[in-house]
């Protein structure tokens, strides 16, 4: 027993002469400088595995060319310092005896003609930095096969990507991804990392660039754009690839009728450096109504989408401007998930670009249907003034279907090397059928039941929508002089029909029934013709005067004729309804002349500018446009729009922004009609020709920095809103009956101030990354109800957390949480006062097991609570798969997927505004399965010789 007293004090002992003799950690410095012994200022310094060169830890040379690594885990590393215009320099470090290892000035020698060659074959780092470009070797970062950009990109120290697959790096939004610097994929990174095949990139550059109007006329207007760069491998460049995806599957769900789900879809994308084409088609039944982000980039192109394409110059981006319109856009629909209710789904469309230095084309057509089915029960309770509240219940079932034909065209021509000429179309064309069946429930203060109607009505219609657009741009020889010149003519014409089978009981009145047939048939026509002018003119080098004009015509045409079925003769003659019937005109001439000063200096980019502005408003309406004698509608507005812009540029990757703007938005010409909608008598709508435009003011300032050598970032910002004018839809409610009759107003008063802030850094380069952020903010926002001003105060706090973590090769997590509280006062009734809790919690696992199997798992955890109500709703969202990649090429993969496998997507939401609370509860699509199976194209062969197409 001694002995092995003994014994044991001597290991002891050992250990802790052997603990100070040879240091669990040690730190590592040294000094770059050329061979003058010159310090080098901002060289990259890597520690690499000497195995396989992956990245352990990076820095930056500080200005005396100094670097340092501390806390390095004893073991043999590979050092790597690179320079522009210098030799890589690479050194075996092996632990010293001592906690600290000093290298001394480690010399890096200028790169001849004669060794660039052989540097450029060397040279392949994980990552260099030059200045605030940061490029990384994409080779060094594993991803599993069949991976996408957008997976590549979260191993990618100082980029962060979320569950949507929003992109952040260097602590900005990623606003552009480019493809060998061209934009094939449109303006939306997601379109070209969700889709693109990882292994065809060679390089993935993240930099800060000038502003696409900055560019163009060579003004530096001090606005920078986060821009993702990939570099494509050269069996890549001139080849194709793409996907094709078949599975079904069935519900999953105990005691329901279970459905069998299916799904096909497929893309197919080949270009050059010239031409780019690509098909997608799809067809499911599991709620993914239109292009998801997962097939979206895959399909529009080089130049579908454009920064120079504004052809309304001047303040606010250009949006000199805007109509509060109803038609649908002319663009695709793109969805980021799966739809409410149950749904069929089919689309398909192809795309073709060209691209030269002289000429650039893009054209595309797409078509889409969707039959959806949707049952819903919802509830909603009114505040009214007087300690009133009406609760409404509602069961609803409705069949909608629509399809739509969308192609758009730009066509660019460089017509010397000083003018440009673009002209840009976009139409849609789109049919759609509805039926709906539904009951409507009033209770007076929640207990006793005055009105019930039913609904059963059907509805058709179609549309026509178009954008033409020409625009020339002339630079000149003396630089920042620019002009440019555009015209634009847009039309949407619309034909719809309703089918209105409605009966509505009053059981406190007259305990009468009031029953309705009607025939419903609106046409309508808007046409508009644009013009602006634009002219920059440099003076004294560091500054430039911009003036500009905008000219609009607006031409809007209403045809609405009411029809009473119930006293249809025998020979199908129905009796026109003409206090529901209207014919309406409305004329808008709109013109802007605006001048601005900009300074640009030493990082410093100042704009102060204002613009007059005039709105003239002729209109006329009647109950049929037969009639001689129309109500006139004759008004003018008139006001001044100062705008003020400061972007400064602090260096060391900080920056910091102010701007004030006035946005001016027009009613749109559906509030503009003075018409009675009645398709629901329980909530009447009126319109307004006697709205007045709105106006928002606006103040916003931000800050952020970077520091790229620890990838620590912080951004925030403060922004106020001020509304005149705004347009709210006022209630008046019948006592007696509680029927709703909402009507839009102007009003002003509104206002709403908010910040946010948001932090982040590594815990460990290359392995994991922690972020925080918060945000606040306080509105009030004003409504009438029964003349009575009721004045709705919210209040919003909230944290938010991430956690990005690839400890290993095969193990990737990314977790996150939000944390809200929102606070509700209404002054009509301040009994009603709640504060609702809104808690997220998000992630996305990813394992990889031998055999090249893999296990990809992401939960979305919502918690709703708002005790006003006893409201406490749960619903994590939990989908698995377990993938396979087959085939000795590895294109082929084999997948089981478990979509809501907790079963808890119960289609629940609850809503607090203004003066009322809503809860609805729609029957979805919830837990399934599906087993699908996938083939990868992955370009063609590095011998394989392509011209073109």
């Amino acid at each position: 027993m001694k002995y092995f007293i003994l014994t044991g004090l001597l290991c002891l002992l050992m250990t802790g002469v052997f603990a100070q003799s040879a240091p669990a950690r040690f730190n590592l410095l040294g000094k770059a400088v050329d061979t003058s012994a010159v310090a080098l200022n901002g060289a990259t310094v890597m520690l690499l595995t000497p195995k396989d060169s992956a990245l352990v830890n990076f820095t930056r040379t500080s200005e005396t060319g100094a670097f340092q690594f501390k806390n390095l885990k004893r073991g043999t590393y590979l050092l790597k310092i690179s320079y522009v215009g210098s030799i890589p320099f690479n050194r075996t470090i092996a632990p010293p005896d001592g906690n600290e290892l000093d290298l001394g000035e480690l010399k890096l020698k200028p790169i001849t003609k004669e060794l660039f060659e052989v540097v450029v074959k060397t040279a392949r780092a994980p990552l260099t930095i030059k200045g605030d470009t940061i490029e990384y070797n994409a080779a060094t970062f594993k991803v599993p096969p069949g991976s996408t950009v957008e997976e590549l990109l979260r191993k990618l120290p100082g980029v962060q990507v979320d569950q949507e697959g929003n992109i952040r790096a260097q602590g900005q939004e990623v606003k552009r991804v480019t493809v060998d610097g061209k934009s094939f994929f449109g303006s939306d990174p997601k379109m070209a990392t969700k889709n693109l095949p990882a292994d065809a990139i060679s390089k993935v550059q993240v930099f800060t660039d000038k502003s696409e109007q900055a560019k163009i006329t060579g003004v530096d207007d001090g606005k920078k754009e986060k821009t993702v760069n990939l570099e494509l491998k050269d069996n890549f460049k001139k080849g194709g690839f793409g996907k094709l995806v078949a599975g079904g599957g069935s519900d999953l769900v105990p005691d329901r009728d279970n459905r069998a789900r299916g799904e096909i879809k497929g893309n197919y994308n080949k270009f050059d450096t010239k031409q780019q084409f690509s098909v997608i088609g799809l067809a499911n039944n599991t709620n993914q109504t239109g292009l998801s982000w997962n097939d979206y980039q895959d399909f529009r192109g080089s130049n579908s989408f454009n920064w120079n394409d504004e052809a309304d110059f001047g303040f606010n981006g250009g949006r000199f401007i805007m109509f509060g319109d109803d038609q649908e856009s002319l663009s695709i629909p793109v969805t980021g998930g799966r739809g409410r209710g149950f749904s069929d789904n089919q689309a398909g469309g192809a795309n073709y670009n060209y691209d030269t230095k002289k000429t650039k084309l893009s054209s595309n057509y797409y078509y889409s249907r969707t039959r959806l089915s949707l049952d819903a029960l919802r509830s909603r309770e009114n505040f009214l003034p007087g300690d009133l509240s009406i609760l409404t219940a509602d069961t609803s079932g409705q069949i909608n279907a629509n399809s739509n034909h969308r192609g758009s065209i730009r066509f660019e021509k460089s017509l010397d090397s000083m003018s440009t000429l673009i002209f840009l179309n976009n139409s849609r064309f789109g049919t759609n059928s509805g039926l709906l069946q539904a009951e409507q429930s009033l209770f007076r203060n929640g207990e006793t039941l005055t009105t019930r109607n039913v609904r059963n009505n059907t509805s058709s219609g179609q549309s026509l929508g178009m954008a033409n657009t020409l625009l020339f741009r002339r630079k000149f020889k003396t630089k920042g002089r620019n002009f440019a010149a555009s015209a634009s003519i847009l039309t949407n014409t619309s034909e719809s029909q309703l089918d209105l089978n409605t009966s509505t009981q009053f059981f406190e009145s007259s305990r009468a029934t009031l029953a309705q047939r009607q025939d419903q048939r609106t046409n309508s026509v808007s046409n508009e013709y644009k013009a602006s002018l634009l002219f920059t003119e440099p003076f004294k080098k560091k500054f430039f005067w911009e003036s500009f004009y905008n000219f609009s015509l607006r031409r809007d045409v209403a045809d609405r004729d009411v029809y009473d079925r119930m006293r249809e003769g025998s020979t199908g003659q129905m009796p026109r309804l003409d206090s529901l019937s209207l014919y309406y005109e409305n004329n808008y001439l709109y013109n802007r002349l605006g001048t601005s000063v900009r300074y640009s200096h030493k990082g410093i980019n100042l704009t102060v500018g204002a613009a007059a502005q005039r709105f003239d408003l002729d209109g006329e309406y009647a109950n049929d446009q037969s009639l001689f004698l129309r109500s006139k509608i004759n008004r003018t507005f008139m006001n001044i729009i100062p705008s003020v812009g400061l972007n400064y540029d602090l260096k060391n990757n900080r920056y910091l922004n102010f701007n004030y703007s006035v946005n001016t938005q027009m009613p749109s010409a559906r509030d503009l009609q003075p018409i009675v909608d009645n398709s629901n008598p329980l909530f009447i709508r009126q319109g307004n020709p006697n709205l007045l435009p709105s106006q928002a003011h606006n103040l916003w300032g931000g800050f952020s920095y970077f520091n790229p050598g620890s990838f620590t970032n912080f951004w925030g910002n403060i922004n106020y809103n001020y509304f005149t004018n705004q347009v709210v839809y006022n209630q008046v409610i019948d006592p007696t009956t509680l029927v709703t009759t909402t009507r839009p107003e102007n009003i002003s008063g509104g206002f709403n101030v908010g910040a946010y802030t948001n932090f982040s850094f590594p815990l460990k380069k290359t392995k994991s990354n922690l972020g925080f952020g918060t945000n606040t903010s306080y509105g009030e926002n004003l409504l009438y109800i029964n003349q009575v001003l009721n004045t709705s105060k919210n209040q919003n706090y909230t944290f938010r957390a991430r956690l990005d973590l690839t400890p290993v090769d095969w193990f990737t997590l990314y977790a996150n949480g939000e944390w809200g509280i929102q606070k509700v006062n209404f002054s009509v009734d301040t009994r009603q006062n709640q504060t609702i809790y809104n808690y997220t919690y998000g992630g996305e696992m990813n394992i990889r097991l031998l055999g090249d199997f893999y296990i990809n798992s992401n939960l979305n955890y919502r918690v709703f609570i708002n005790e006003r109500f006893g409201f406490n709703q749960h619903v994590p969202i939990l989908n698995a798969s377990v993938y396979k990649i087959l085939g000795k090429e590895k294109r082929w993969e084999i997948r089981g997927t478990l979509y809501d496998a907790l079963n808890r997507n119960l289609g629940v939401n609850l809503s607090a505004f203004q003066n009322f609370v809503t809860n609805e509860r729609v029957q979805t699509i919830s837990r399934y399965g599906m087993l699908t199976l996938t083939y990868n194209m992955r370009g063609v062969k590095a011998q394989m010789k392509r011209q073109g197409f």
